[in-house]
């Protein structure tokens, strides 16, 4: 019976926890539509700022410090979600295969995109901010490989919550999708 106390005790102190709550990015569509001379291409898990890699919401304060709760979580892996994003976007806007790596299939990506982020944040001025660099690569070896910054900001509609957040943010890898089917295809 002693043994047991343990157990029941975790069990009771598990019973008291609140549930978890998450927050999904919404899928938004695009209507862009680019030609490109890549049949197929790899997408890269992107690479984050720690913030913005965590579960846990960041924003940046007034102060200019970022802060994070446990009270709220993303519903998916922050890198995940957002190279799943990518790949969905620039299938749309190119019509080519695009798909997250490991790449699935028998034949290698003619291409390869990497975006990595410097910065992913709903700022203090109620803008969502993605910033960084993305790199194009030929796997042919045509010499058509890039290397573009960028910059993008979306506003965050009223009353400036969680879920308008990443609404923005939503926004904001559709923007960069078509960027890259623009500038870096």
């Amino acid at each position: 019976m002693i043994k047991a106390l343990p157990i029941l005790a975790l069990a009771a102190v598990a019973a008291c926890t609140a549930p978890e709550v998450r927050l999904a990015t919404p899928q938004i569509d695009s209507d862009v539509s680019v030609r490109t001379s890549f049949p197929s291409l790899e997408m890269r898990l992107v690479s984050l700022p720690t913030y913005a890699s965590a579960e846990e919401i960041s924003t940046q304060q007034a102060d200019g410090t970022i802060t994070s709760g446990a009270s709220l979580l993303w519903a998916d892996d922050p890198a995940r979600a957002v190279t799943l994003a990518l790949a969905r976007h620039l299938s749309q806007i190119t019509g080519a295969t695009v798909a997250p790596e490991p790449w699935p299939f028998d034949a290698y990506a003619a291409g390869r995109v990497d975006v990595r982020f410097s910065d992913m944040l709903a700022r203090s001025d109620n803008q969502f901010q993605i910033a960084g660099q993305y790199f194009i690569v030929d796997s042919e070896g045509r010499g058509r490989d890039r290397a573009v910054l960028f910059d993008i900001a979306e506003p965050i509609s009223a009353p400036y919550g969680a879920p308008q957040a990443a609404e923005a943010r939503a926004r904001a890898i559709s923007r960069l999708s078509v960027e890259i089917a623009q500038k870096g295809l």
